[in-house]
Formats: C-alpha cells, structure tokens, sequence
C-alpha cells in the first residue's frame, strides 16, 4: 500500500505554533511516528507552502498512491482550487488536522475541502494523523 501524506502552508513551522493547538512535534516527527507506526505502508510525504504546488501533487496522487491523507492547513477554510483537485482525485482521501477546529475560532470551523474527502479527522494532534492511515487502511480493504 501507498499513501501520501500532503501538508499545508505553515506545517513547516509546526515547533514555533501554539503547541496547545498543535502539539509538541514537529512536521517531522510526525511523519516519522507515522512511518514507524505502519511499517509496512509506503508512505511520500509532501508540505508546501504554495498552493500551486499542493494542487500539482493531488492532481497527480491516484496515478501513484492508493490513499491520499491531506491537511490544507489555512487552505482549509479559502481553497476551492483544492477542494476542485480533491474531487478530482478518484483514491480514498482524508482530511486531517491536529487542533479540534470545530472548537477554534470561527473563521477555522468550516472547512471547504472537507467535502471532497471520504473523512476528516480532527483534534487528536499528531493522532489524527495515525487515524487516517488506519482508516485508509480499512477504506481500501472494501474496494
């Protein structure tokens, strides 16, 4: 199995974020607690700051990759071009984020992106994280 995992803007920065929101990790040790935790899962990781840039890579994933796991960061909530990517996209896809944004302030509650994916895992910090791939893991099972 091959996943890819895609990060929005300002995950590069994760260790100088509000680790209440956040959590105490950074962009990469997150992906290594993923890659440890699903060895036996191929896992690309990708964070970009550009927004062209995500789009390339989601246009590209069901090419390569069996499930795709993507947290928009701020794109979340204004990116319609990625949410257009996301439909797009024909493998499974889970949005993911680390802070409850459901309990944040209220320009962060919804997500236009959400829709496009099978899921959205929220709240459970570097956790989210490790859900989708279980769930992804599960989703690909029934096809």
């Amino acid at each position: 199995m091959k996943i890819i995992v895609v990060q929005g803007p300002n995950l590069n920065m994760l260790h100088k974020r509000d680790a209440s929101h956040y959590g105490n990790f950074t962009l990469d040790t997150i992906h290594s607690l993923i890659s440890e935790t699903y060895p036996d899962i191929e896992f690309t990781f990708f964070q970009s700051n550009m927004e062209g840039e995500l789009l390339e890579v989601i246009q590209r994933a069901d090419e390569e990759y069996d499930g795709l796991i993507i947290n928009p960061g701020a794109y979340t909530h204004t990116s319609i071009a990625i949410l257009d990517a996301l439909e797009l996209c024909s493998i499974p896809k889970i949005e993911v984020h680390l802070s409850n944004i459901h309990k944040r302030e209220s320009f962060r509650q919804h997500s236009i992106t959400a829709k496009a994916c099978d899921a959205q895992i929220s709240g459970g910090k570097e956790n989210s994280y490790l859900a989708a791939v279980h769930m992804l893991t599960l989703m690909t099972k029934t096809k």
